[in-house]
């Protein structure tokens, strides 16, 4: 390889350290977003609060089903639920990223796709060669996550109405939905902890193994992915068949064999592109408008995307809901007794309760 080209790969790399740059940040936040929201629960714990400590709204981006609720009363409705309405907006960030740039989400800001990775990059190094599931087991494997896609876009879409929607939306045990997710991790049970410990080892095995199987908001913005104009594209005259790009490949695309490559497994992690040896062989193509896009273009692009949609939120006043404190402290004795509603009458019963105790208020 010339030195020219050498140095070519070398300026490229510079896409994979912003990317881990952007993932660290983005971990960083949600880890402050956590301390946070822990402090708040320790105050309603100890009947004690403090003006200085207050619910971080970006709590409600780990509540996925929760937004997705409010997203389809927002389409049917116009309607921005007040419970958590930054969870609304987290949702719509993160379609849109997926809308541009595929569901790049998932490798450039997504705190469990970071840890993912880091777990992949650890088995690389313990096992020297990455481990691959035989692929008999792998198609079917991967369609596990369209599966529990399917059964929460049907519970909700499909079963729900918008009166249904509302009322659980309404009822304390959406509100309390993001202290049970603590207590869930706080107090996590045996079996949970097993359950998470044998992702974690199989993760190590076979490289992003929740992302791969198991997830499905990974599942949904790979779906909406496919709609995106910025797909990795290929020269055919100027590659050279070295195999690199689809070896460097983490969602496993056969990226050699592809030119452009249309698939519900790949992120825009442009690792890919960064191995390729040869100039303007691999790069990250606008269908549309034929533009070829740098990796510093699409960094910028996805963080851009994601920061306009969620301050939209913010100077909107749709950020911080307008809960008061007392009723939090209301509804805190008993979280830990809530069971999901199972019912559409059980869901009118705790919206009358809710909103009984809102009249009293």
């Amino acid at each position: 390889m010339s030195d020219k080209k050498k140095i070519i790969k070398n300026d490229e790399r510079k896409t994979q350290r912003i990317r881990f740059y952007i993932q660290v940040a983005f971990s960083l936040l949600c880890l402050w977003i956590g301390i946070e929201f822990h402090f708040f629960i320790k105050g309603l714990e100890n009947n004690t609060i403090s003006p200085l400590i207050s619910r971080p709204p970006g709590v409600e981006g780990f509540l996925p089903i929760s937004s997705l609720m409010s997203f389809y009363l927002f389409l049917a409705s116009g309607e921005i639920h007040g419970f958590h309405p930054a969870g609304l907006f987290v949702l719509l960030g993160i379609v849109g990223i997926s809308l541009t740039f595929s569901k790049s989400f998932c490798s450039w800001f997504c705190p469990v796709g970071f840890i993912s990775e880091l777990v992949g990059d650890f088995g690389k190094k313990l096992f020297k060669n990455r481990i691959k599931m035989p692929r008999f087991l792998d198609v079917p494997l991967r369609g596990l996550k369209y599966l529990l896609l399917l059964f929460f876009v049907y519970a909700i879409f499909g079963v729900m109405s918008v009166e249904a929607i509302r009322v659980f939306l309404n009822s304390p045990y959406n509100l309390m939905s993001d202290i049970k997710m603590y207590y869930f991790f706080a107090e996590i049970s045996f079996f949970s902890l097993i359950v998470i410990s044998s992702l974690f080892i199989l993760s190590i095995v076979f490289r992003n193994f929740w992302c791969r199987y198991l997830c499905p908001y990974g599942a949904l913005l790979g779906i909406i992915g496919l709609l995106s104009p910025n797909k990795i594209a290929r020269n055919q005259n100027s590659c050279i068949d070295c195999n690199l790009c689809a070896k460097a490949c983490p969602s496993q695309i056969k990226v050699d064999k592809k030119k452009v490559v249309i698939s519900d497994e790949c992120t825009t992690c442009l690792q890919c592109v960064d191995a390729c040896p040869v100039k303007d062989t691999l790069y990250l193509k606008n269908v549309i408008t034929g533009n070829k896009n740098k990796g510093i273009k699409a960094a910028v692009g996805i963080a851009l995307i994601f920061i306009s949609i969620t301050g939209l939120g913010m100077i909107t006043s749709n950020w911080a809901n307008s809960v008061p404190y007392s009723r939090y402290k209301e509804f805190f004795k008993d979280v830990k007794q809530m069971g999901h509603p199972t019912g559409t009458n059980e869901l009118r019963e705790l919206n009358k309760s809710n909103n009984q105790f809102k009249q009293s208020n």
